[in-house]
């Protein structure tokens, strides 16, 4: 009996899981304004290093500029912080001194101003449990005004609620629907959306911490895009919190491929193969990285090994940081009592 090969279907690709995504605005500022001259149109950046700490403001003020960049109109504040890799508690509590003074200026919140925290990600797995874990480590006071007044009464406090919802796939429940819910019942005047993100670049993960005004679609980093946090959805101001844990596949082959390209290149100079694969265009890498790929079915998120140590003490600093801007009475040194 013979046997009719059967031929193979082409495969319709979706390139956007092939392409290098990030969360950062600083990575996308530095990836497009060379394209520019250096200077992307309707943005606006400025960088002060501070004892360590680099901290970036960039305003994406016209649609021009969001076009470009890929990111929404608004402002974003960008702390990097390379010694946040080692367990160094004094840089730590510096970060979170600066993240706590930057905050402040960010939410403009006055003293009877009611704040609810929203700790995006999914608690079962290490690099996505950020959000989550800084909930955990949250001074909240909204309940005390009504049970405990004599505690808050003093001043120096505002109300502040934190809720983890969890993600879909445990749920059944879309993020943005819960968020919704609770914030028609509590009518917070801010939000705070806290959630891990994806780099660009392998530097920035674990280092890195990002505020931005313009809300959050969560899952977006990872390709899992869910409906967004932002002022028009929520009808309150929002602001969020990331910090990046992870980078994928793609940004890794990537890069790896414009590394040997370089170093073929000083060591062997015009030689046939650095032509080659100097001479790929965008769509050509793609399809290479997607024929690497392929076989897995989809892209690779990878995370150090080193995240589940991570993850914990980068949770404890936007936590203290976010105390302390958020209740006047607290200093920093009151705020490690909170985190654990």
């Amino acid at each position: 009996m013979r046997y009719k090969r059967q031929e193979q279907q082409p495969v319709e690709i979706d390139w956007n899981s092939y392409s290098v995504n990030t969360d950062l605005a600083l990575e996308a500022h530095q990836i497009f304004s060379p394209e520019h001259g250096g200077s992307i149109p309707g943005v606006q950046s400025s960088t002060e290093e501070l004892d360590g700490i680099t901290i970036t403001r960039l305003s994406i003020e016209n649609e021009m500029g969001s076009k470009i960049m890929g990111k929404m109109v608004g402002n974003y504040l960008t702390l990097e912080v390379p010694g946040l890799r080692y367990k160094d508690t004094d840089l730590q509590k510096r970060v979170a001194q600066t993240l706590a003074a930057e905050f402040r200026q960010f939410a403009g919140l006055t003293p009877e101003s009611t704040v609810l925290v929203i700790g995006l990600g999914n608690r079962k797995v290490t690099p996505d449990a950020l959000g989550p874990l800084v909930c955990d480590n949250l001074f909240v006071t909204r309940h005390l005004y009504e049970h405990m007044p004599e505690v808050v009464n003093q001043g120096g406090y505002r109300p502040v609620a934190a809720v983890a919802p969890g993600v879909m796939g445990i749920t059944g429940i879309e993020t943005s629907e819960i968020v919704h819910g609770i914030v028609k019942k509590v009518k917070p005047d801010l939000v705070i959306c806290v959630d891990a993100l994806a780099a660009r670049s392998l530097e920035r993960v674990n280092t890195t911490i990002q505020i931005a005004d313009v809300g959050i679609s969560p899952g977006a980093g990872v390709g899992n895009k869910r409906k967004g946090l932002n002022k028009k959805s929520l009808g309150v101001p929002v602001i969020a919190v990331g910090v990046p844990t992870v980078v994928d596949a793609v940004t890794i082959t990537s890069d790896a491929m414009d590394l040997i390209v370089n170093r073929l290149e000083q060591d062997v100079p015009n030689n046939g193969m650095t032509k080659l694969m100097a001479n790929f265009n965008e769509q050509e890498k793609k399809q290479l990285i997607f024929e690497l790929l392929q076989p897995l079915g989809n892209n690779l998120m990878v995370t150090p090994k080193e995240v589940d140590t991570f993850i914990e003490d980068v949770a404890n600093v936007i936590a203290n940081g976010l105390n302390v801007a958020l209740h006047e009475a607290i200093s920093m040194d009151d705020a490690t009592m909170y985190t654990h």
